[in-house]
């Protein structure tokens, strides 16, 4: 797999953890436990992956400014 299509996918799974989080702060709806039960073992691996890929972009962040991406 190549590292932008792994950078991509990790991005929207960021993206839709940050959704879910944002649903939990205004509305007090959890939109995995929702869909797959309260801490079952399918969400807990959700929010695992959800964090692994959060945690990886921390590096995607260092490469962006090494390319020269900040203004």
């Amino acid at each position: 797999m190549s590292s932008k299509v792994l950078d991509y996918t990790a991005l929207v799974i960021t993206i839709i953890g940050a959704v879910n989080w944002g649903l939990i702060g205004f509305f007090g709806f959890d939109l995995v436990a929702f869909l797959f039960g309260s801490m079952s073992m399918l969400s807990r691996i959700i929010y695992a992956i959800v964090g692994l890929c959060g945690l990886y972009l921390i590096s995607f962040f260092g490469r962006v400014r090494s390319m020269g991406g900040d203004a």
